[in-house]
């Protein structure tokens, strides 16, 4: 006979957001049931943002040591990942075990459940023989899997996607990735660094597409520099395996050939399986689980988290979990709940890309009145000071009717941090006057925001 539990909240899916969720509503007093199927944690820690910069790192350090020769002496580099495969199992993964976090809920107060959770309704979940009855709320935070694209014979040529890259004990001699992509860019070069070729495959007219044509130019000059191939506009119409070797064919009837094949072109939510039908909705008709802009699926029903499709960054779902917690608990404090447009973001190619807010498009199909000012990083005064792997530019983009920042982005070194200011500046609405009037240390990469702002009128 099955089992039927009563308990406050049930969390579907324990990655980063739901995590956050159950971890806080047990702190709090609740009895929370948290459900995960994998790994505590999600895909960050374990596939993705931590054993992923770990890579970009290492690959930095290289980068930087060949850069000595005619700067400060002569050093001989030979690339070796081998330690950076231990470090990535030793050190983030723990050998892709989540018993460390497992204990982590359930030192709070929270049940763990090994499985995959199903709805049957709004307030009961289903796994194995076991049905919890929420009376407080349910949240769906199942996160996302990498997409497969409908290339012919893509099935058959055994292709890496982010989590067989990072888990990787040693690099293939030669490399194609299809997607230029943040996590598709980030993973080439850096491979390219080791000692692996590389070849790159876009489907759109530029690499980073979701990016300023700034942002796309200034990391593409320094890919091809490096000796990555680029391929943009020709999208794979085809693979197939050879031997040792996978050939991809482009649609202009170019064939490319490599070892490893790795396939990043975007995610697709985890919809499927969770008994979303039990709730009215169709699974096949949604890209994301549709909510509202307080995250409500339906009555008693919440959604964060990579699933939902508003930022697919680790520190969206953290801020996500926040407005959860606060509707569970009823409380009336205010955690931001800032628009999609204005959650900043960061791309760990070398260089780094950062950006926040509208892009220059994005702004004038808004209807805003643009101004636009753009400073070389290699212009400015940190920039020539740093010599070689200075490459980058800071592009702002501003509301002339209102004076204020509606977009920025910033590539070149630590464009990341660089990004700081910005993203406080559009998210704040900070005057342009007021941004202006303040002292900017120099010489600091920081400083070419100044310059750019001094363009703008």
């Amino acid at each position: 006979m099955a089992n039927e539990i009563e308990t406050d909240v049930v969390v579907i899916g324990m990655g980063i957001g739901g995590e956050a969720v159950a971890g806080t509503l047990a702190e709090r007093g609740l009895d929370v049931v948290g459900i995960e199927s994998e790994l505590v944690g999600g895909e960050c820690p374990y596939w993705g943002c931590l054993p992923s910069k770990m890579i970009v790192r290492a690959a930095g350090l290289l980068a930087e040591a060949r850069r000595v020769d005619g700067v400060a002496g002569t050093v001989t580099v030979e690339p070796d990942f081998g330690p950076v495969a231990s470090r990535i199992s030793e050190e983030a993964t723990d050998g892709w075990n989540d018993q460390v976090a497992v204990d982590r809920f359930v030192g709070k107060g929270g049940h763990f459940v090994r499985g995959a959770g199903r709805l049957d309704g709004p307030d009961r979940v289903i796994v194995g023989d076991t049905t919890y009855v929420a009376r407080r709320g349910v949240v769906l935070a199942t996160g996302t899997s990498a997409f497969i694209p409908p290339v012919d014979g893509i099935g058959a040529v055994d292709a890496w996607t982010n989590r067989e890259a990072v888990s990787a004990k040693e690099l293939p001699q030669s490399l194609i990735t299809l997607g230029a992509g943040a996590i598709g860019l980030e993973l080439s070069q850096s491979f390219a660094r080791f000692g692996t070729s590389v070849t790159v495959v876009e489907a759109q007219d530029r690499i980073l597409p979701l990016e300023e044509p700034e942002a796309s130019e200034a990391v593409q000059e320094v890919l091809e520099a490096e000796g990555i191939a680029v391929h943009t506009g020709q999208p794979a119409t085809a693979v197939r395996r050879e031997g040792d070797q996978v050939v991809a064919t482009l649609v202009d009837g170019t064939e490319l050939r490599a070892d490893q094949l790795l396939v990043s072109v975007g995610r697709r939510a985890n919809l499927h399986g969770i008994g979303l039908e039990t709730i009215g909705i169709d699974p096949d008709a949604e890209r994301f689980l549709p909510v509202d802009d307080e995250l409500v699926v339906t009555d008693g029903v919440w959604g964060l988290g990579d699933v939902v499709g508003k930022g697919l960054f680790t520190h969206s779902a953290a801020h996500q979990a926040k407005i959860v917690v606060s509707a569970i608990l009823g409380e009336d404090e205010e955690v931001g709940r800032s628009a999609d447009a204005f959650v900043p973001r960061a791309t760990f190619t070398d260089p780094e890309v950062g950006s926040v807010g509208l892009s220059e498009a994005s702004a004038r199909e808004a209807g805003i009145d643009v101004a636009v000012a753009t400073q070389r990083v290699p212009w400015s005064a940190r920039g020539w000071l740093h010599g070689p792997g200075n490459e980058g530019v800071i592009k702002l983009v501003a509301d002339t009717d209102r004076q204020v920042l509606v977009g920025a982005t910033s590539v070149g070194p630590h464009g990341g941090e660089v990004l700081g200011l910005l993203a406080l500046a559009v998210h704040a609405e900070i005057p342009i006057p007021t941004l202006r009037s303040m002292i900017y240390a120099y010489p600091t990469f920081h400083r070419g925001i100044e310059d750019a702002l001094n363009q703008l009128g």
